[in-house]
């Protein structure tokens, strides 16, 4: 796998947490019946979401079911891929609740970055974007096409670079998004740590 073949991995992931997966809810879905459940507030709902994210994705049984129901662009193994949807969905969920636009090519962009972790500040740093700075629809707007790809190589690239040299069989051991699988489950220190990084690029004021 290259980093082309892992941003065609990343664009799959989106369009299903766009559209939904049957017997799931869209992020779109998902961001408003969190904000219903919490009055509307945005930071509660967020926190309530990631809570979620730890202890609903803990089980193997639920990773399993949206397992059986994918099938990627590139051989990843089934409990990856799924921990990609849930993880890329609940980053859009996120940028949803702030009105971000998560059709948009920026705004999806800024969702893979946040699929690094703690790297996404790096890349951020690069493009010329501070995180912890909210961006306002005019910023995010006037990034340009070649922004986005320099966004998604640097993504794409930072997650192969971490597979090791005996392929896609250790990405659960490599990758920060799916750093914590053990027997199906999530970790919850590298849940947060996404979750966290995605308030700060989408919540900060």
């Amino acid at each position: 796998m290259d980093s082309n073949k892992m941003v065609q991995v990343l664009d799959w992931a989106y369009e299903k947490s766009l559209n939904g997966l049957p017997g799931t809810l869209s992020a779109e879905e998902l961001a408003q019946d969190y904000l219903d459940k919490n009055n509307g507030d945005i930071i509660k709902a967020c926190n309530n979401l990631i809570n979620w994210q730890i202890s609903k994705c803990a089980t193997s049984g639920f990773l399993s079911g949206i397992g059986g129901l994918i099938t990627l662009p590139v051989a990843i193994p089934a409990n990856v891929s799924s921990v990609m949807y849930v993880q890329m969905r609940m980053i859009a969920a996120i940028a949803y609740m702030e009105g971000y636009d998560i059709k948009d090519d920026s705004v999806k962009s800024l969702v893979y970055m946040c699929l690094t972790g703690n790297a996404a500040v790096d890349i951020a740093k690069d493009i010329g974007i501070k995180i912890g700075t909210k961006l306002t629809k005019s910023a995010i707007q006037k990034i340009s096409s070649a922004t986005i790809t320099k966004i998604n190589q640097a993504v794409g690239f930072r997650l192969i670079t971490k597979f090791g040299t005996k392929g896609v069989v250790n990405l659960g051991k490599a990758i920060p998004l799916i750093g914590g699988i053990v027997g199906g489950g999530i970790d919850s220190a590298s849940t947060n740590t996404i979750g966290n990084i995605s308030k700060k690029v989408f919540l900060a004021k």
